[in-house]
């Protein structure tokens, strides 16, 4: 496969992710965090790390958490976040990723 083809890809995958994502409001950060070891704000630094290291001007932390979340951060933990449960809680501090 050629470079091209698999940026292609990785993107439309990148894409899905991103929509399925936005789709599953029901779906925790901390128990993305807790199962997966990422969630979506790890995406959004994981995005705005690579426009950075490709000098994409106006796109940080809080741009990149707007397109992965679909809406400003803010409007999102208003709307959808609950808060955490101690079990939660607990597995996360046992479980802390490596990023």
């Amino acid at each position: 496969m050629d470079d091209q083809t698999r940026t292609e890809l990785e993107a439309a995958a990148f894409r899905t992710l991103v929509a399925h994502l936005r789709s599953r409001n029901d779906v925790q950060n901390i128990d993305l965090m807790n199962l997966a070891g990422f969630c979506r704000n790890c995406l959004a630094k994981w995005y705005a790390a690579a426009a950075k290291e490709r000098d994409v001007p106006g796109l940080d932390y809080e741009a990149a958490r707007e397109i992965v979340y679909g809406m400003p951060y803010a409007e999102w933990r208003e709307r959808f976040q609950k808060e955490a449960t101690p079990e939660q809680q607990a597995a996360f501090a046992n479980n802390q990723p490596d990023h």
